[in-house]
């Protein structure tokens, strides 16, 4: 289940990265927004051994895209989960990296030395610029179903 898990978290963040790059151009990419959603949940699913219950940032995503078209105050909800989505994905894999990889290891063997936290800071402090400026430039024409 991990190489899946793995694969299907890489896939979500690539995805992600482009929906995003859509919300910084003003442009909707339907087909990479599903595909984000689609591998997002996967992951969760995937990741932990409970299926995933309540109301999370992807159920979001889908709710506002899908179900609301990003009328309204939809189209700031449909900014800050995708974003806040994409910023968990690569939270983890933030720190996946310095558990796994060889180099990034020493400098931060328990994940509280200052690279770490530096590192997570700074993705932290990137979301949020990207999110705001998301909701600054995002505007889409009301969506139509395909």
């Amino acid at each position: 289940m991990l190489p899946i898990h793995v694969a299907l978290s890489l896939i979500g963040m690539v995805s992600g990265f482009v929906v995003l790059y859509g919300l910084l151009t003003g442009r909707s990419l339907d087909a990479w927004t599903a595909i984000f959603l689609v591998t997002t949940i996967l992951t969760s699913v995937t990741g932990f051994p409970l299926e995933p219950s309540g109301f999370d940032p992807a159920r979001a995503i889908g709710l506002a895209f899908y179900a609301f078209h990003l009328a309204s105050r939809w189209r700031s909800v449909y900014i800050v989960a995708a974003t806040t989505t994409l910023y968990l994905n690569v939270f983890i894999g933030v720190v996946q990296a310095f558990q796994k990889l060889p180099f990034l290891r020493p400098l931060a063997p328990t994940q509280s030395e200052p690279p770490f936290v530096v590192a997570q800071l700074v993705v932290l402090l990137a979301f949020i610029a990207l999110g705001a400026l998301a909701l600054a430039r995002f505007h889409p024409k009301t969506r139509t179903t395909a």
